[in-house]
């Protein structure tokens, strides 16, 4: 199996100081881009350029870097991070009524969450949140 190659880096940092700066470390390229962007007001089309990342790459990268620093620069798996419809009130209401009624399935809970805020959400979403596990049957095995 061929190496992973990196992303196509000809900037001059990691041309003159190989040492240091590393082309296959995807964090170190990203925070440099972004700093060449931000701090030597190099335009965003010559740094994706220089550092091998499109545009839109770049302002993606912008965007996570001033929501979540330097974690949100490292690799992430596409999709969504968790369940949507689950508001704040949504688990409150569940959390309720589980432990008014420790014996409510999460399809029950479902139901009366589609009831109660028009929201449908699937028995084992309602599972998660509420951090319950299934017991496996010996059938289940």
């Amino acid at each position: 199996m061929p190496a992973r190659r990196g992303p196509s880096v000809t900037d001059r940092l990691f041309r003159d100081y190989p040492t240091f700066f590393r082309a296959r470390d995807r964090l170190q390229v990203k925070y440099e881009m972004l700093r060449a962007h931000a701090v030597e007001a190099r335009p965003v089309r010559a740094v994706c350029q220089a550092f091998g990342f499109s545009r839109q790459s770049f302002y993606t990268l912008r965007e996570r870097f001033r929501g979540d620093g330097l974690e949100g620069l490292l690799p992430r798996r596409p999709g969504r991070r968790g369940p949507m419809k689950c508001t704040a009130e949504v688990v409150t209401f569940l959390r309720d009524a589980k432990t008014h009624d420790p014996t409510l399935s999460g399809a029950t809970l479902a139901a009366r969450v589609e009831e109660r805020f028009g929201i449908r959400l699937h028995r084992r979403t309602v599972e998660r949140v509420l951090g319950l596990r299934r017991r496996r049957s010996k059938k289940d095995r």
